[in-house]
């Protein structure tokens, strides 16, 4: 029972706003009330969201866009996007300060999460991104804060599960961010291979 509770919960996150899933003796119903019709899941299909591989949901999940019922992915940032968002972070969190910067960021970072997985590819990607493009940069010159609230707002902007860290060490004190996302950190959360213990984690929309 609570298998196909998961199971349902993942369908639910991948629906569009005006589609919704019930639960039935052989799947699942989908309202989708814009045009006001209804589609049937199999039990097999329904499942597939929260047990089935990669390649499994990303078919279920294409399916349901094609019906339009779900929304479509965003496409992959640009390395131009990419350095937009790291600058304009950059400037938000001095004009504001930090601590706001994360109260505000369910503005910013949707609470949408994927029914698949993030790709350790695609988060590498962003990741080399990010970094390369924070090095270059004078202006932000490998500051955590900004990589770390720039891949946490893209990744969820895409739909991507993904959790910001902010951890302390000590002596001597020192604070670092982090993002977290399919097993991957931005930056990494060991910087010069000394750990630092997370006392606050942010795991979608400022909560």
């Amino acid at each position: 029972m609570t298998e196909d509770a998961d199971s349902l919960e993942a369908l639910r996150r991948i629906l569009s706003p005006h589609c919704r899933a019930t639960r039935t003796s052989n799947g699942a119903l989908i309202a989708d009330w814009r045009r006001t019709r209804f589609l049937g899941m199999t039990t097999a299909d329904l499942r597939g969201f929260a047990d089935g591989g990669p390649g499994d949901r990303a078919r279920l999940v294409a399916g349901l866009s094609r019906a339009g019922c779900a929304t479509a992915r965003p496409k992959e940032y640009s390395d131009r996007e990419v350095g937009l968002w790291l600058r304009g972070v950059h400037l938000t969190i001095r004009a504001l300060g930090f601590g706001r910067v994360l109260r505000l960021l369910s503005l910013a970072a949707p609470d949408y999460v994927r029914a698949d997985p993030p790709a350790a590819e695609e988060v590498a990607r962003l990741k080399r991104a990010v970094q390369s493009l924070g090095r270059e940069s004078w202006l932000i010159d490998h500051d955590c804060k900004t990589e770390a609230v720039t891949a946490y707002l893209l990744l969820r902007r895409r739909g991507l599960a993904a959790v910001l860290h902010v951890g302390v060490r000590e002596p001597p004190l020192a604070l670092h961010t982090w993002t977290s996302s399919a097993g991957l950190c931005v930056p990494d959360a060991d910087p010069r291979g000394r750990a630092f213990a997370p006392v606050l984690s942010i795991a979608g929309g400022g909560q």
